[in-house]
Protein backbone atom coordinates (compact mmCIF):
# COMPACT_ATOMS: atom_id res chain seq x y z
CA UNK A 1 0.00 0.00 0.00
CA UNK A 2 1.18 3.53 -0.52
CA UNK A 3 0.01 6.99 0.29
CA UNK A 4 1.33 10.50 0.69
CA UNK A 5 2.22 11.55 4.21
CA UNK A 6 0.41 14.89 3.93
CA UNK A 7 -1.57 16.56 1.24
CA UNK A 8 -2.46 20.21 0.65
CA UNK A 9 -6.16 21.10 0.11
CA UNK A 10 -6.75 23.20 -2.92
CA UNK A 11 -8.85 26.15 -1.78
CA UNK A 12 -11.93 27.47 -0.09
CA UNK A 13 -13.70 25.30 2.43
CA UNK A 14 -11.14 22.49 2.00
CA UNK A 15 -8.37 24.96 3.01
CA UNK A 16 -10.35 26.05 6.07
CA UNK A 17 -11.07 22.47 7.07
CA UNK A 18 -7.41 21.58 6.62
CA UNK A 19 -6.28 24.44 8.88
CA UNK A 20 -8.74 23.37 11.55
CA UNK A 21 -7.44 19.82 11.30
CA UNK A 22 -3.88 21.07 11.66
CA UNK A 23 -4.74 23.20 14.69
CA UNK A 24 -6.52 20.24 16.25
CA UNK A 25 -3.20 18.40 16.05
CA UNK A 26 -1.52 20.74 18.52
CA UNK A 27 0.11 18.78 21.33
CA UNK A 28 -0.10 19.68 25.02
CA UNK A 29 3.19 21.52 24.65
CA UNK A 30 1.92 23.46 21.65
CA UNK A 31 -1.34 24.42 23.37
CA UNK A 32 0.60 25.50 26.46
CA UNK A 33 2.90 27.71 24.40
CA UNK A 34 -0.07 29.24 22.60
CA UNK A 35 -1.96 29.90 25.83
CA UNK A 36 1.13 31.35 27.51
CA UNK A 37 1.78 33.61 24.53
CA UNK A 38 -1.78 34.93 24.48
CA UNK A 39 -1.72 35.50 28.23
CA UNK A 40 1.61 37.32 28.01
CA UNK A 41 0.36 39.50 25.17
CA UNK A 42 -2.77 40.48 27.12
CA UNK A 43 -0.73 41.31 30.22
CA UNK A 44 1.77 43.31 28.15
CA UNK A 45 -1.07 45.35 26.65
CA UNK A 46 -2.62 45.96 30.06
CA UNK A 47 0.69 46.89 31.71
CA UNK A 48 2.20 48.66 28.74
CA UNK A 49 5.28 46.43 28.65
CA UNK A 50 6.67 46.16 25.11
CA UNK A 51 9.29 43.56 25.99
CA UNK A 52 6.66 41.28 27.51
CA UNK A 53 4.58 41.72 24.36
CA UNK A 54 7.47 40.49 22.20
CA UNK A 55 7.89 37.43 24.42
CA UNK A 56 4.16 36.73 24.24
CA UNK A 57 4.14 36.99 20.45
CA UNK A 58 7.12 34.63 20.21
CA UNK A 59 5.41 32.06 22.43
CA UNK A 60 2.16 32.28 20.47
CA UNK A 61 3.67 32.30 16.98
CA UNK A 62 6.04 29.36 17.51
CA UNK A 63 3.34 26.61 17.67
CA UNK A 64 1.42 28.25 14.81
CA UNK A 65 4.51 28.31 12.60
CA UNK A 66 5.32 24.70 13.45
CA UNK A 67 1.75 23.68 12.61
CA UNK A 68 1.79 25.52 9.28
CA UNK A 69 5.17 24.12 8.22
CA UNK A 70 4.21 20.57 9.20
CA UNK A 71 0.86 20.80 7.44
CA UNK A 72 2.29 22.14 4.19
CA UNK A 73 5.34 19.89 4.09
CA UNK A 74 4.82 17.15 1.52
CA UNK A 75 6.16 13.82 2.66
CA UNK A 76 5.89 11.07 0.12
CA UNK A 77 5.99 7.90 2.18
CA UNK A 78 5.10 4.41 0.97
CA UNK A 79 4.22 1.64 3.37
CA UNK A 80 3.72 -2.09 3.01
CA UNK A 81 2.57 -4.90 5.27
CA UNK A 82 3.45 -8.60 5.02
CA UNK A 83 1.97 -11.44 7.09
CA UNK A 84 4.04 -14.49 7.93
CA UNK A 85 2.02 -16.66 7.66
CA UNK A 86 -1.30 -15.29 6.44
CA UNK A 87 -3.14 -18.42 7.66
CA UNK A 88 -2.32 -19.55 11.19
CA UNK A 89 -3.88 -22.14 13.55
CA UNK A 90 -5.68 -20.90 16.64
CA UNK A 91 -3.30 -20.42 19.55
CA UNK A 92 -0.27 -19.91 17.29
CA UNK A 93 1.53 -16.68 16.54
CA UNK A 94 1.90 -14.83 13.27
CA UNK A 95 4.37 -12.05 12.59
CA UNK A 96 3.42 -8.84 10.81
CA UNK A 97 6.24 -7.04 8.99
CA UNK A 98 5.88 -3.31 8.27
CA UNK A 99 8.08 -1.38 5.89
CA UNK A 100 8.20 2.37 5.36
CA UNK A 101 9.95 3.95 2.35
CA UNK A 102 10.65 7.65 2.00
CA UNK A 103 10.25 8.20 -1.74
CA UNK A 104 10.57 11.99 -1.60
CA UNK A 105 13.67 14.16 -1.89
CA UNK A 106 13.29 15.53 1.62
CA UNK A 107 14.12 13.75 4.87
CA UNK A 108 11.25 13.18 7.24
CA UNK A 109 11.00 14.24 10.81
CA UNK A 110 10.14 12.00 13.73
CA UNK A 111 7.45 9.50 12.70
CA UNK A 112 5.14 7.43 14.86
CA UNK A 113 3.82 4.31 13.14
CA UNK A 114 0.65 2.65 14.39
CA UNK A 115 -1.24 -0.33 12.97
CA UNK A 116 -4.87 -0.99 13.79
CA UNK A 117 -5.56 -4.55 14.89
CA UNK A 118 -8.59 -6.12 16.62
CA UNK A 119 -8.22 -6.35 20.37
CA UNK A 120 -8.53 -10.13 20.24
CA UNK A 121 -5.13 -10.22 18.50
CA UNK A 122 -3.37 -8.24 21.20
CA UNK A 123 -2.50 -4.61 21.97
CA UNK A 124 -2.27 -2.05 19.23
CA UNK A 125 1.37 -1.86 18.06
CA UNK A 126 3.14 1.50 18.00
CA UNK A 127 6.62 2.32 16.74
CA UNK A 128 8.70 5.49 16.80
CA UNK A 129 10.85 5.97 13.70
CA UNK A 130 13.77 8.38 13.70
CA UNK A 131 14.44 10.76 10.84
CA UNK A 132 14.22 8.83 7.54
CA UNK A 133 16.64 10.11 4.94
CA UNK A 134 15.59 10.73 1.34
CA UNK A 135 15.20 7.37 -0.38
CA UNK A 136 15.67 5.54 2.91
CA UNK A 137 13.57 2.81 4.49
CA UNK A 138 12.67 1.50 7.91
CA UNK A 139 11.39 -1.99 8.79
CA UNK A 140 9.67 -3.08 11.99
CA UNK A 141 7.59 -6.10 12.97
CA UNK A 142 5.20 -7.27 15.68
CA UNK A 143 3.45 -10.49 16.65
CA UNK A 144 -0.26 -11.29 16.83
CA UNK A 145 -1.99 -14.28 18.39
CA UNK A 146 -5.59 -15.41 18.82
CA UNK A 147 -7.17 -18.38 20.56
CA UNK A 148 -10.36 -17.82 18.58
CA UNK A 149 -10.60 -18.77 14.94
CA UNK A 150 -11.86 -16.21 12.44
CA UNK A 151 -10.82 -13.66 9.84
CA UNK A 152 -9.33 -10.52 11.34
CA UNK A 153 -8.65 -7.29 9.41
CA UNK A 154 -5.32 -5.56 9.90
CA UNK A 155 -5.12 -1.89 9.11
CA UNK A 156 -5.27 0.76 8.06
CA UNK A 157 -1.71 1.70 8.88
CA UNK A 158 -1.51 5.12 10.48
CA UNK A 159 1.44 7.49 10.33
CA UNK A 160 1.77 10.26 12.88
CA UNK A 161 4.01 13.22 11.90
CA UNK A 162 5.49 15.66 14.40
CA UNK A 163 7.62 18.78 14.16
CA UNK A 164 11.13 18.98 15.72
CA UNK A 165 9.83 21.02 18.69
CA UNK A 166 6.96 18.66 19.48
CA UNK A 167 4.35 21.40 19.04
CA UNK A 168 2.06 19.58 16.60
CA UNK A 169 1.23 16.04 15.52
CA UNK A 170 -0.75 15.10 12.40
CA UNK A 171 -2.08 11.64 11.58
CA UNK A 172 -2.37 10.22 8.07
CA UNK A 173 -3.82 6.82 7.22
CA UNK A 174 -2.98 4.45 4.38
CA UNK A 175 -5.88 3.01 2.46
CA UNK A 176 -5.40 -0.76 2.19
CA UNK A 177 -6.06 -3.57 4.63
CA UNK A 178 -4.83 -7.13 5.05
CA UNK A 179 -6.60 -10.11 6.55
CA UNK A 180 -5.24 -12.65 9.00
CA UNK A 181 -7.09 -15.98 8.88
CA UNK A 182 -7.04 -17.96 12.12
CA UNK A 183 -8.01 -21.54 11.28
CA UNK A 184 -8.97 -24.29 13.75
CA UNK A 185 -6.24 -26.28 15.46
CA UNK A 186 -5.34 -29.37 13.44
CA UNK A 187 -4.39 -32.42 15.48
CA UNK A 188 -2.25 -35.10 13.81
CA UNK A 189 -4.13 -38.41 13.71
CA UNK A 190 -2.61 -41.89 13.77
CA UNK A 191 -2.97 -44.00 10.61
CA UNK A 192 -5.70 -46.64 10.92
CA UNK A 193 -7.25 -49.11 8.50
CA UNK A 194 -10.54 -47.57 7.44
CA UNK A 195 -13.46 -49.47 6.01
CA UNK A 196 -14.08 -48.62 2.37
CA UNK A 197 -10.44 -47.87 1.63
CA UNK A 198 -10.22 -50.83 -0.73
CA UNK A 199 -12.74 -49.09 -2.97
CA UNK A 200 -10.36 -46.30 -3.75
CA UNK A 201 -6.96 -45.51 -5.04
CA UNK A 202 -4.97 -48.26 -3.36
CA UNK A 203 -3.01 -51.04 -5.01
CA UNK A 204 -5.91 -53.42 -4.57
CA UNK A 205 -8.16 -51.23 -6.70
CA UNK A 206 -5.58 -50.89 -9.49
CA UNK A 207 -4.98 -54.62 -9.52
CA UNK A 208 -8.70 -55.28 -9.70
CA UNK A 209 -9.03 -52.97 -12.68
CA UNK A 210 -6.24 -54.73 -14.51
CA UNK A 211 -7.63 -58.19 -13.81
CA UNK A 212 -11.10 -57.16 -14.93
CA UNK A 213 -9.68 -55.93 -18.22
CA UNK A 214 -11.06 -52.40 -17.97
CA UNK A 215 -7.82 -51.23 -19.55
CA UNK A 216 -8.77 -53.05 -22.78
CA UNK A 217 -12.46 -52.25 -23.02
CA UNK A 218 -12.31 -49.16 -25.26
CA UNK A 219 -8.90 -48.74 -26.95
CA UNK A 220 -8.13 -45.39 -28.49
CA UNK A 221 -6.15 -44.28 -31.51
CA UNK A 222 -2.39 -43.99 -31.32
CA UNK A 223 -1.03 -40.54 -30.50
CA UNK A 224 2.48 -39.27 -30.99
CA UNK A 225 4.52 -40.10 -27.90
CA UNK A 226 2.48 -43.12 -26.80
CA UNK A 227 4.49 -46.08 -25.55
CA UNK A 228 4.56 -48.78 -28.25
CA UNK A 229 4.29 -51.39 -25.54
CA UNK A 230 0.70 -50.25 -25.03
CA UNK A 231 -0.33 -51.02 -28.61
CA UNK A 232 -3.39 -53.29 -28.64
CA UNK A 233 -2.72 -55.50 -31.68
CA UNK A 234 -6.14 -57.14 -31.82
CA UNK A 235 -7.89 -53.78 -32.08
CA UNK A 236 -5.21 -52.58 -34.50
CA UNK A 237 -5.96 -55.47 -36.85
CA UNK A 238 -9.69 -54.84 -36.54
CA UNK A 239 -9.56 -51.09 -37.23
CA UNK A 240 -6.65 -51.03 -39.66
CA UNK A 241 -4.74 -48.41 -37.63
CA UNK A 242 -2.64 -48.40 -34.50
CA UNK A 243 -4.75 -48.60 -31.35
CA UNK A 244 -3.40 -48.34 -27.79
CA UNK A 245 -4.83 -49.40 -24.46
CA UNK A 246 -6.31 -46.67 -22.32
CA UNK A 247 -4.35 -45.67 -19.28
CA UNK A 248 -5.66 -46.88 -15.97
CA UNK A 249 -7.82 -44.33 -14.18
CA UNK A 250 -8.56 -45.85 -10.81
CA UNK A 251 -11.19 -44.20 -8.67
CA UNK A 252 -10.14 -42.42 -5.52
CA UNK A 253 -11.50 -43.26 -2.12
CA UNK A 254 -14.05 -40.72 -0.98
CA UNK A 255 -14.63 -39.31 2.46
CA UNK A 256 -17.39 -36.96 3.58
CA UNK A 257 -16.90 -35.06 6.83
CA UNK A 258 -20.25 -33.99 8.28
CA UNK A 259 -20.20 -31.15 10.80
CA UNK A 260 -23.31 -30.53 12.89
CA UNK A 261 -23.58 -26.76 13.39
CA UNK A 262 -27.09 -26.50 14.85
CA UNK A 263 -27.29 -23.77 17.45
CA UNK A 264 -29.41 -25.88 19.79
CA UNK A 265 -27.02 -28.83 19.62
CA UNK A 266 -24.20 -27.17 21.56
CA UNK A 267 -23.89 -25.31 24.81
CA UNK A 268 -21.21 -22.96 25.99
CA UNK A 269 -18.90 -20.60 24.17
CA UNK A 270 -15.20 -19.93 23.94
CA UNK A 271 -12.19 -21.86 22.66
CA UNK A 272 -12.87 -24.81 25.00
CA UNK A 273 -16.54 -25.26 24.09
CA UNK A 274 -18.02 -28.38 22.51
CA UNK A 275 -18.65 -26.62 19.19
CA UNK A 276 -15.05 -25.47 18.88
CA UNK A 277 -13.89 -29.03 19.62
CA UNK A 278 -16.16 -30.32 16.84
CA UNK A 279 -14.84 -27.72 14.35
CA UNK A 280 -11.23 -28.57 15.23
CA UNK A 281 -12.04 -32.29 14.95
CA UNK A 282 -13.54 -31.84 11.50
CA UNK A 283 -10.48 -29.88 10.39
CA UNK A 284 -8.15 -32.60 11.68
CA UNK A 285 -10.02 -35.36 9.85
CA UNK A 286 -10.14 -33.35 6.62
CA UNK A 287 -6.39 -32.78 6.60
CA UNK A 288 -5.65 -36.37 7.63
CA UNK A 289 -7.80 -37.89 4.88
CA UNK A 290 -6.41 -35.55 2.22
CA UNK A 291 -2.89 -36.55 3.21
CA UNK A 292 -3.88 -40.18 2.76
CA UNK A 293 -4.98 -39.52 -0.81
CA UNK A 294 -8.76 -39.47 -0.27
CA UNK A 295 -11.07 -37.15 -2.14
CA UNK A 296 -12.73 -35.23 0.68
CA UNK A 297 -15.85 -33.13 1.04
CA UNK A 298 -16.97 -30.95 3.96
CA UNK A 299 -20.73 -31.03 4.57
CA UNK A 300 -22.82 -29.26 7.21
CA UNK A 301 -26.26 -29.95 8.62
CA UNK A 302 -27.70 -27.24 6.37
CA UNK A 303 -26.72 -29.27 3.29
CA UNK A 304 -24.03 -26.78 2.29
CA UNK A 305 -20.93 -28.36 0.87
CA UNK A 306 -17.40 -27.07 0.44
CA UNK A 307 -16.14 -29.13 -2.49
CA UNK A 308 -12.57 -27.86 -2.65
CA UNK A 309 -11.20 -27.95 -6.18
CA UNK A 310 -12.84 -31.16 -7.38
CA UNK A 311 -15.40 -30.98 -10.15
CA UNK A 312 -17.48 -33.83 -8.65
CA UNK A 313 -18.02 -32.10 -5.33
CA UNK A 314 -15.01 -33.59 -3.57
CA UNK A 315 -11.74 -31.86 -2.82
CA UNK A 316 -8.91 -33.47 -4.74
CA UNK A 317 -6.26 -35.50 -2.97
CA UNK A 318 -2.65 -35.97 -3.90
CA UNK A 319 -0.82 -32.91 -5.23
CA UNK A 320 -3.96 -30.76 -5.14
CA UNK A 321 -4.62 -31.53 -1.47
CA UNK A 322 -2.95 -28.30 -0.28
CA UNK A 323 -5.37 -26.12 -2.27
CA UNK A 324 -8.38 -28.18 -1.18
CA UNK A 325 -7.29 -28.12 2.45
CA UNK A 326 -6.73 -24.36 2.33
CA UNK A 327 -10.22 -23.73 0.97
CA UNK A 328 -11.84 -25.95 3.61
CA UNK A 329 -9.77 -24.44 6.41
CA UNK A 330 -10.83 -20.95 5.33
CA UNK A 331 -14.45 -22.09 5.55
CA UNK A 332 -13.99 -23.64 8.98
CA UNK A 333 -12.26 -20.48 10.18
CA UNK A 334 -15.51 -18.51 9.94
CA UNK A 335 -18.16 -21.23 10.27
CA UNK A 336 -20.79 -20.48 12.90
CA UNK A 337 -23.93 -21.99 14.35
CA UNK A 338 -26.82 -22.52 11.97
CA UNK A 339 -30.45 -21.73 12.72
CA UNK A 340 -31.57 -25.20 11.65
CA UNK A 341 -33.06 -27.74 14.03
CA UNK A 342 -32.58 -30.96 12.09
CA UNK A 343 -30.27 -33.03 9.89
CA UNK A 344 -32.70 -33.69 7.06
CA UNK A 345 -30.95 -31.40 4.57
CA UNK A 346 -27.66 -33.17 5.06
CA UNK A 347 -29.43 -36.50 4.62
CA UNK A 348 -30.94 -35.30 1.33
CA UNK A 349 -27.42 -34.59 0.05
CA UNK A 350 -26.07 -37.95 1.19
CA UNK A 351 -28.88 -40.13 -0.12
CA UNK A 352 -27.88 -39.48 -3.71
CA UNK A 353 -25.46 -42.41 -3.73
CA UNK A 354 -22.65 -44.21 -1.99
CA UNK A 355 -20.35 -41.56 -0.54
CA UNK A 356 -17.56 -43.84 0.70
CA UNK A 357 -16.39 -43.13 4.24
CA UNK A 358 -18.58 -40.83 6.35
CA UNK A 359 -17.14 -39.15 9.44
CA UNK A 360 -19.64 -37.08 11.44
CA UNK A 361 -19.37 -34.74 14.41
CA UNK A 362 -22.75 -34.49 16.14
CA UNK A 363 -23.95 -32.29 18.97
CA UNK A 364 -27.03 -33.09 21.03
CA UNK A 365 -29.29 -35.57 19.25
CA UNK A 366 -32.89 -36.17 20.15
CA UNK A 367 -34.62 -39.38 19.16
CA UNK A 368 -35.85 -38.00 15.83
CA UNK A 369 -32.46 -36.66 14.73
CA UNK A 370 -30.73 -39.85 15.84
CA UNK A 371 -33.08 -41.75 13.52
CA UNK A 372 -32.22 -39.40 10.63
CA UNK A 373 -28.53 -39.91 11.33
CA UNK A 374 -29.09 -43.66 11.34
CA UNK A 375 -30.48 -43.53 7.82
CA UNK A 376 -27.35 -41.69 6.65
CA UNK A 377 -25.34 -44.84 7.37
CA UNK A 378 -27.15 -46.67 4.57
CA UNK A 379 -25.68 -44.24 2.02
CA UNK A 380 -22.04 -44.70 2.94
CA UNK A 381 -19.46 -47.44 2.82
CA UNK A 382 -18.62 -46.93 6.50
CA UNK A 383 -19.66 -44.37 9.06
CA UNK A 384 -17.93 -43.03 12.17
CA UNK A 385 -19.73 -40.65 14.53
CA UNK A 386 -18.26 -38.54 17.32
CA UNK A 387 -21.10 -37.47 19.61
CA UNK A 388 -20.72 -34.44 21.92
CA UNK A 389 -23.34 -33.84 24.59
CA UNK A 390 -23.54 -30.24 25.74
CA UNK A 391 -24.79 -31.45 29.11
CA UNK A 392 -21.44 -33.13 29.74
CA UNK A 393 -19.45 -30.16 28.41
CA UNK A 394 -21.24 -27.13 29.83
CA UNK A 395 -23.77 -28.02 32.53
CA UNK A 396 -23.48 -28.36 36.28
CA UNK A 397 -21.99 -31.60 37.69
CA UNK A 398 -25.41 -32.61 39.05
CA UNK A 399 -26.80 -32.67 35.50
CA UNK A 400 -23.98 -34.78 34.06
CA UNK A 401 -25.35 -38.27 34.99
CA UNK A 402 -28.67 -37.61 33.26
CA UNK A 403 -26.89 -36.21 30.20
CA UNK A 404 -24.61 -39.25 30.04
CA UNK A 405 -27.59 -41.61 30.15
CA UNK A 406 -29.20 -39.75 27.25
CA UNK A 407 -25.94 -39.87 25.31
CA UNK A 408 -25.63 -43.61 25.80
CA UNK A 409 -29.14 -44.09 24.40
CA UNK A 410 -28.27 -42.06 21.28
CA UNK A 411 -25.04 -44.03 20.84
CA UNK A 412 -27.00 -47.27 21.03
CA UNK A 413 -29.39 -46.08 18.30
CA UNK A 414 -26.50 -45.09 16.03
CA UNK A 415 -24.69 -48.38 16.56
CA UNK A 416 -27.80 -50.38 15.77
CA UNK A 417 -28.02 -48.43 12.51
CA UNK A 418 -24.46 -49.47 11.63
CA UNK A 419 -22.48 -46.47 12.84
CA UNK A 420 -19.23 -46.74 14.73
CA UNK A 421 -20.31 -44.26 17.41
CA UNK A 422 -17.91 -42.79 19.99
CA UNK A 423 -18.78 -40.55 22.90
CA UNK A 424 -16.58 -37.48 23.29
CA UNK A 425 -15.73 -36.64 26.93
CA UNK A 426 -14.89 -33.04 27.71
CA UNK A 427 -11.44 -32.02 26.50
CA UNK A 428 -10.43 -35.45 25.16
CA UNK A 429 -7.86 -35.37 22.30
CA UNK A 430 -9.21 -36.59 18.99
CA UNK A 431 -6.23 -38.88 18.32
CA UNK A 432 -7.22 -41.27 21.11
CA UNK A 433 -10.87 -41.29 20.02
CA UNK A 434 -9.76 -41.93 16.42
CA UNK A 435 -7.96 -45.07 17.49
CA UNK A 436 -10.89 -46.07 19.70
CA UNK A 437 -13.25 -45.78 16.72
CA UNK A 438 -10.99 -48.03 14.66
CA UNK A 439 -10.82 -50.62 17.45
CA UNK A 440 -14.60 -50.64 17.89
CA UNK A 441 -15.13 -50.97 14.15
CA UNK A 442 -12.64 -53.82 13.94
CA UNK A 443 -14.31 -55.54 16.89
CA UNK A 444 -17.75 -55.22 15.34
CA UNK A 445 -16.47 -56.67 12.06
CA UNK A 446 -14.84 -59.59 13.89
CA UNK A 447 -18.07 -60.39 15.71
CA UNK A 448 -20.47 -59.97 12.84
CA UNK A 449 -18.30 -61.04 9.89
CA UNK A 450 -17.74 -58.91 6.84
CA UNK A 451 -19.29 -58.54 3.50
CA UNK A 452 -17.26 -56.68 0.84
CA UNK A 453 -15.07 -55.22 3.57
CA UNK A 454 -17.99 -53.84 5.64
CA UNK A 455 -19.52 -54.99 8.89
CA UNK A 456 -22.74 -56.93 8.65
Amino acid sequence: MSAGGTGRPEAGRRETGGIRTALAGLTTRGRSFLAAGVAAAVCAYALGQADLLRVGLLLAVLPLVCTTVLYRTRYRVAGSRRLSPARVPAGSEARVHLRMDNVSRLPTGLLMLQDRVPYVLGPRPRFVLDRVEAGGRREVSYRVRSDLRGRYPLGPLQLRLSDPFGMCELTRSFSTHDTLTVIPRVEPLPPVRLTGEAKGYGDGRQRALALAGEDDVIPRGYRYGDDLRRVHWRSTARHGELMVRREEQPQRSRCTVLLDTRDGAYGGTGPDSAFEWAVAGAASVLVHMLERGFSVRLLTDTGDSVPGEGADGFGAGGQESAEAAGLMMDTLAVIDHSAGTGLSRAYDVLRGGNEGLLVAFFGDLDEEQAAVAGRMRQRSGAAIAFVLDSGVWAREPNDVPAAMNRTQERLRMLREAGWTAVEVPRGTPLAGLWQQADQERSGAMALGGTVNGEAR
